[in-house]
């Protein structure tokens, strides 16, 4: 499995939202996280960008 670790984005500010996100949905400026685990996170933004090889997605606060 391929989980990731996903970080807000304010100004030069980078702030950890989530570890080990499995799957993230995206509807507009709405993007849900959801863990492992099956816990949810809805945030407002837009991703900026997902590295699989450094395993973190970095999304843009609105």
């Amino acid at each position: 499995m391929c989980e990731i670790n996903v970080f807000l984005l304010r100004g030069d500010k980078r702030e950890r939202i989530m570890d080990s996100v499995a799957r993230i949905l995206v509807e507009g400026h709405s993007i849900q996280l959801t863990g492992i685990l099956g816990d949810k996170i809805t945030i407002e933004g837009s991703i900026k960008e997902v590295n699989f090889s450094r395993g973190e997605a970095l999304i843009l606060a609105n």
